[in-house]
């Protein structure tokens, strides 16, 4: 089965985030189609690749001074937070809360987050960048 469908994922026009983005998506895809033994150690890597791709998003929130830094911020370190937290379930071989996560709850999210919180940074990268080309 295929959670998200990753053609109908919302570009940005931003290729490092977009790249991130759909292997995000791809990184579902395969937690949702994985046996158990797999599972683990994907959803280890998608903790890794959460957490770098944030950590990009929030560097280039800094480089060109986001005003809505805080929140953006904010929602990063509790989506990091929730899946640190499955993953010591996962880790313990409780597999059945983690899959809920990736089959329900983080596809729901990563969708409302691309619309809003990712759409409006790269909107005021471009705007920045197309006032002050030094950037």
């Amino acid at each position: 089965m295929t959670i998200i469908i990753i053609e109908n994922i919302l570009t940005l026009s931003y290729p490092e985030l977009d790249e991130d983005h759909q292997h995000f998506a791809d990184m579902l895809n395969q937690l949702e189609n994985c046996d158990a033994p797999s599972f683990v150690s994907l959803f280890a890597q998608l903790l890794e690749h959460v957490e770098t791709h944030f950590e990009k998003e929030n560097q280039l929130m800094d480089k060109f001074n986001f005003p809505a830094i805080a929140e953006h911020k904010g929602e990063h370190q509790r989506v990091i937070g929730e899946i640190k937290q499955f993953k010591k379930r996962v880790d313990k071989g409780q597999l059945s809360m983690a899959k809920a996560l990736i089959k329900e709850r983080l596809p729901q999210w990563f969708s409302l987050h691309l619309a809003t919180m990712d759409s409006a940074l790269v909107a005021h990268i471009k705007r920045v960048q197309a006032t002050s080309p030094a950037n």
